[in-house]
């Protein structure tokens, strides 16, 4: 992701529509969630609704993206979010402040050199402070939806791991979405549809994550379509 980004795809507005899923992953990160905030890749600022609930001292939306960071600040303008609520546009590099919290959900797998994006947000992280990062999982589920939204890559833990940062403790990194994991097989080698329809995400939030709330726990996390690494700072 550089200074000059362009987001592709249009699966921001598609997904706002996966209530469940929503619900379901930010259940296992908010408690993590806590003092100043930096949210990288704000988008379209829906991760903000749903997970500043206006009680952190500061959230800073960072989103890189032109057209992105214009509609956030129009929104920002109308107080569509909590009033601890601050937008910057540019990446990691345009921020010098410190963060007890920074974030970033679906949006690391855009980023081409991920392990420096990491140790950038690891030197901006107060000691005790968290990095959460939620992703697409496993490289081998790579499919024409990843290719067409501009993610690089999709990730396993042992890929998590190698990047952590210096000075860091990987406190949990767990894959999420069981049966999420076999609709992605299908469309892999099957369906190999650029971008699914309203239908079926609405199909897969309704019916499938409720299922894989379950079959997560039966599994112990062991596969899923996504993933979800936890870090805290313990030295640096």
């Amino acid at each position: 992701m550089t200074d000059a980004f362009k987001y592709q795809g249009d699966e921001l507005e598609l997904f706002q529509h996966a209530k469940n899923w929503k619900k379901y992953f930010s259940k296992n990160i908010q408690p993590f969630i806590k003092g100043r905030v930096l949210e990288v890749g704000a988008g379209i600022g829906a991760t903000t609704l749903l997970l500043n609930n206006g009680t952190a001292p500061s959230w800073l939306m960072l989103e890189p993206d032109a057209n992105m960071s214009d509609q956030l600040q129009i929104k920002l303008e109308k107080n569509e979010f909590p009033v601890n609520t601050f937008l910057k546009k540019g990446t990691i590099n345009n921020i010098t402040d410190s963060f007890d919290t920074i974030i970033y959900i679906d949006v690391l797998e855009h980023i081409e050199a991920d392990r420096a994006e990491l140790k950038k947000a690891f030197a901006l992280l107060n000691l005790g402070g968290h990095i959460i990062v939620l992703s697409p999982a496993f490289q081998f589920l790579f499919n024409p939806f990843d290719k067409a939204i501009g993610h690089f890559r999709r990730y396993s833990r042992k890929m998590l791991k190698e990047i952590s940062p210096d000075g860091s403790i990987l406190i949990s990194n767990r894959y999420y979405d069981t049966v999420g994991y076999f609709a992605a097989l299908v469309n892999k080698f099957f369906l190999r549809q650029h971008y699914p329809s309203v239908r079926q995400v609405l199909f897969w939030d309704r019916w499938m994550i409720p299922v894989s709330r379950l079959s997560d726990k039966v599994f112990f996390h062991s596969f899923g379509k996504s993933i979800i690494a936890i870090w805290q700072k313990t030295s640096g």
